[in-house]
């Protein structure tokens, strides 16, 4: 499936078509495409200076084990146990296939396009800039959105680790938001803020802090693995499958949300050293990483207690670990690893929020300040600052609820546009050279398209609504600053 060669260089002739960019009415407008060889050229310059390349393969994995691996596999089993059994395994193996499917476009599209924006400027250059536009404002939904609900959760797992170590919890009224039994979430904004210092300090500096904190939530979960396994009972297995294989689907379908987050690594395209090589290699890996430590802890999770009891459980793993040893500090240092493992969340997740927009202010279609660069740090200190703020009120101030849930719709209809944005470029740029090529395409980028379409259908309604309101908020904000003043219609006068 790989392949040598590279984009076409900037200057390069664009045989495709005429892009309905051109002059022309309201609906030729929205149409209009960003060619490829102008995004590749456009890489890494922003407002007064420019990112830097400094991430090869290994960082950019990390990146994305970094925005993947976190409060899923540490609070899912509650809910996706009771449905499908021990045979949760197999429904983390269906949801990992499912995002197979759409990391295979991923990865085909971040060789040929290695640009910060990920499927937001995939679909600009496929789609047209309205698409695009749609796009970009389902990422600003997925990547802010997520950034405060998982800070809202290691507010609770930093109280359980203060409990187990100091006996000393953080008082409701500062670990809660309003409505919640609070008034401010102070740890919530407290790893926002340490996230957006990490950030400030440089793509290299930050990539190194994920790593080292993705190092130890991979090693806590390991633990795990060593610690109750030898409380493996062979009949808590015999009932395999008690809800059928409707009960594993179901699971399935709740559990493809813990793959969220592979696509983090397309968003550091203009600050990988050789994006067409690395970036294909760096999702595909993260996503077999991710896989095989899911199905590793399930297996030992199930056969270490009766599924029967995991129902209503969010710290699941911390009570197998007191259950088979019989001392409270192996559940304290799970909580340690999921301390770890949350901030290395919210520092990818906010990190790949940052350069999305970024993308979308140096196309003009959001205000110039997220384009601009620090000389120095070669950092989007506005941008990076702004986008913090933002997401740590939102985590101390606002009880998510159906909000946060939200998340997943915007993330899967980014998903189902990459997969389409393949199967366009193929016909459209079929001489382009391409590092990474989506095998037996266009059937799977068609297949990943349905699954998409099949999750999202299986959404509450009220997920639905809260949507759709966004839409229209994100189609006002377009139709209203957006398509004036893009960069591709000021070219156009």
């Amino acid at each position: 499936m790989l392949e040598h060669g590279a984009a076409p260089p900037a200057g390069a002739s664009d045989t495709r078509p005429p892009s309905p960019g051109g002059p022309g009415g309201l609906g030729t407008r929205l149409m209009r495409r960003k060619p490829v060889e102008r995004l590749v050229a456009e890489g890494g310059k922003g407002q007064g200076g420019e990112l830097r390349r400094s991430m090869g393969v290994w960082q950019l994995t990390m990146i994305s084990i970094g925005a993947t691996l976190g409060t899923g596999i540490f609070v899912v089993l509650g809910n996706a146990v009771p449905a499908a059994g021990p045979a949760v395994v197999i429904s983390f193996v269906i949801a990992g296939i499912t995002a197979l499917f759409s990391a295979l476009s991923y990865a085909e599209l971040a060789g040929t396009i290695p640009v910060s924006g990920s499927s937001y400027s995939y679909a600009y250059a496929t789609l047209g800039e309205l698409v695009a536009w749609v796009c970009g404002w389902c990422l600003i939904l997925e990547y802010g959105v997520s950034v405060a609900a998982v800070a809202v959760g290691w507010g609770q797992y930093l109280n359980e680790l203060l409990a187990g170590t100091i006996g000393f919890t953080l008082p409701d009224a500062l670990s809660q938001p309003p409505g919640d039994g609070g008034y401010f979430n102070l740890p919530a904004l407290l790893v926002v803020l340490l996230a957006m210092a990490f950030l400030l300090g440089g793509a290299k500096e930050s990539a190194r802090a994920n790593t080292i904190m993705v190092l130890v939530k991979i090693a806590a979960l390991l633990l795990f693995c060593g610690v109750a396994f030898q409380g493996i009972k062979s009949g808590n297995y015999a009932n395999f499958m008690p809800m059928g294989m409707a009960g594993v689907s179901a699971a399935g379908a709740t559990l493809f949300f813990s793959y969220i987050g592979f696509d983090a690594a397309s968003t550091a395209g203009e600050e990988a050293k050789n994006p067409q090589r690395d970036l294909p290699r760096a999702i595909m890996l993260s996503l077999v990483i991710v896989t095989a430590l899911y199905c590793l802890v399930a297996a030992i999770a199930v056969g270490a207690m009766p599924w029967q009891k995991f129902k209503g459980s969010e710290a699941a793993l911390a009570g197998i670990m007191k259950a088979v040893t019989g001392q409270s500090w192996w559940a304290v240092l799970l909580a340690f690893g999921a301390v770890i493992a949350i901030a290395s969340v919210v520092l990818t997740v906010l990190y790949g929020q940052t350069r999305i927009l970024f993308a979308m202010s140096r196309d003009g279609l959001v205000p110039k300040a997220f384009a601009k660069v620090h000389a120095k740090t070669g950092v989007p200190r506005v941008n990076t600052v702004i986008v913090s703020l933002f997401c740590g009120v939102l985590a101390a101030a606002v009880p998510l609820g159906q909000l946060a849930d939200a998340t997943s719709i915007g993330t899967l209809f980014a998903f189902a546009l990459v997969n389409v944005a393949v199967i366009v470029l193929r016909r459209t740029r079929p001489e382009m050279k391409r590092t990474f090529r989506t095998p037996l395409s266009p059937l799977f980028p068609a297949i990943g398209f349905l699954l998409c379409l099949w999750m999202m259908y299986s959404l509450e309604p009220v997920t639905w609504v809260v949507f759709g309101v966004w839409m229209v908020v994100g189609l006002v904000v377009y139709f209203g600053y957006g398509l004036r003043r893009s960069r591709l219609a000021t070219s156009e006068k």
